[in-house]
Formats: structure tokens, sequence, C-alpha cells
């Protein structure tokens, strides 16, 4: 007789020793119905991950502490002249190293370039000593052109990186050692997070686990391209580039050294104070009196907005 496929007797009881079959079907399905949607949430995840990233390559997310442009009284120190004040360049895009004083002195930069590199080791002693005297402030603004020059993104990582430790109060600490250990031009390492976190490392009193995620995610990505946009846009050709308040000094390798840099920063501070001691108009005066006798505008009135 040929013996029943049916996994149980005629009465409904199994066969002694026939596993059934499918049981173990059974039991599995819960875990791989769990399997599935462990993927899908990691699947979805992952991709939300990728979007919230590519978005923050076009954000302009700045970093803590930055300013404007410098807002420079204009006018003579004579005595019928109101200062008026205007304002250079545009966006929230630089670094302040002191609070408001009559000069401020801005640095075009770019982290990746020698000629940058060279600059500040030949004039940070006379900037250190100008910011000693209480009259001089100094703006940082970083450009990347070097990335455009020598390909890759080094120059722009580096800048996103100095961003980071900006938000970290350790802004000049970190690029003092990124000119330290800058590598050749043609070398693009720059770009590695590894190499940027080292950095942040030797910088010291930058709390990583702060730094790492601005890093990692990109936070002032979008912020440094706008910085470079801007400085393309001003055509003031290769960095270094320096302003005095509203005077821009270009190819300052050949027209600039560290004594006329004093010398000028002193005489602007002459200037600004001239202006800003000279007495208003009165307020009696009468609503006839010359334009010119006006109480000064308020920066509120020239100020620029965040990009």
């Amino acid at each position: 007789m040929t013996e029943s496929k049916g996994p149980d007797n005629q009465d409904g009881t199994a066969v002694p020793g026939k596993k059934k079959r499918g049981s173990r079907i059974r039991r599995l399905r819960p875990y791989a119905f769990g399997v599935v949607a462990m993927a899908v949430v990691f699947g979805i995840s992952a991709v939300i991950g990728a979007h919230v990233r590519a978005g923050k390559d076009d954000k302009v997310s700045a970093p803590a502490g930055e300013v404007g442009p410098a807002i420079v009284p204009t006018g003579t120190a004579g005595p019928t002249d109101s200062p008026t004040p205007t304002v250079s360049g545009g966006g929230n895009l630089n670094m302040p190293v002191r609070p408001s004083v009559p000069v401020t002195v801005t640095i075009y930069e770019d982290l990746r370039s020698p000629v940058s590199k060279a600059f500040a080791a030949e004039y940070q002693p006379v900037l250190n000593q100008l910011l000693t005297t209480g009259q001089m402030q100094i703006h940082y603004r970083l450009v990347t052109a070097s990335d455009q020059k020598y390909g890759g993104d080094g120059s722009l990582l580096a800048a996103n990186a100095a961003a980071c430790a900006q938000d970290q109060g350790r802004f000049t600490q970190f690029v003092d050692q990124v000119f330290k250990h800058q590598p050749d031009p043609q070398d693009d390492s720059l770009a590695k997070v590894s190499v940027l976190k080292k950095l942040a490392v030797k910088a010291h009193k930058i709390p990583m686990g702060k730094f790492d995620p601005c890093l990692e995610q990109k936070d002032h990505l979008g912020w440094a391209k706008k910085s470079q946009a801007d400085y393309a846009a001003s055509g003031f050709g290769d960095v270094p580039v320096v302003q005095i308040n509203d005077t821009t000094l270009k190819d300052v390798t050949s027209t600039l050294t560290p004594q006329k840099l004093h010398s000028m920063v002193l005489a602007e501070a002459r200037r600004v104070i001239a202006i800003q001691l000279k007495p208003t108009a009165s307020p009696s005066a009468s609503p006839s009196a010359s334009p010119s006798a006006s109480p000064s505008a308020s920066p509120s009135d020239t100020s620029t907005t965040s990009g």
C-alpha cells in the first residue's frame, strides 16, 4: 500500500517522527518581516540624510559671531563736515577678532594659498602690535580661488572647517595650524576630513564633540561658497587683499610693507576719531539748516543683511 503523503493520520494525529512541512517558515516569517522593515527604514534614512547633506551645500549657515563689513565714517575732520557712515562690501561674511574700534582691517585669504600663508607670517607681528593699541580690529574673509586653480576642493572644505572652529571661538588658532601644516597647493589633502580633524586637535581647546558633526555635515559649506562668490564678483584679483576701512589695497605683495600698513592704520584711526569727535548740529537748529549739519546716520541705516 502506498504511504499517505498527508501530514497526519486519518484520525488527525501526527505521524511519529515526521516533521510538519512549513513549520520552519512559519517560525521565521516574523523575523523576515522585521528584516524587511528595517531595510526600508534604513533606506529611507539614507535618502533623507543624503538630501539634507546636499541641501547644506547651498544653504548659507553663517558661523557664530560673523559680522558684516565695517561701517566707516566718511568726510573730513573739518569743522563743517558731519560724519556719514558708509558700508564697504556686502553680506555677513567676516570673522571679527576685536570689538568695534575706529579702524577695521579686512584681510582676504585663501587657506590653500602659499601666498596667503607667506602674508600671514610676514604681517602677523605688526597686526598683533596694532591690535594692542585698541584702535584696530581685524576681519578675516575666506576665499577659495585656489581650488579652481589647482583642482579639488581643499580650500573650500578648509574654509568650512575654519567656520566650524569659529563656532567654538577658535578661528585664529585653527587657521594658524592650517598655515603651519599647509600642504603643497597641488596636494588636495585639506579636503580630507581626517586631516582637518587633526588640525583641530592641534589647535587645542576645540570641543571635538561639537566640531566633528559640523565638519562632517558641512554645516558652513554654503556660507564658504557665498564668500568666494562675493569675492569673485568684487574684481579684487588674487589674494591676499587688504582693506583699511573702505580703502582697498590690491597687489599687496608688491605695494605694501608691514611698516606702511602700520602707518596707514594709525593715520586712518586719527581721521576717524577726529570725525567722531566733531560736534553735531544743535537741537535748536532751524529746519532750513544745511544737510551737512544734520546728525550722523545711524549704522542701521546702511547695514547689510545676512546672506
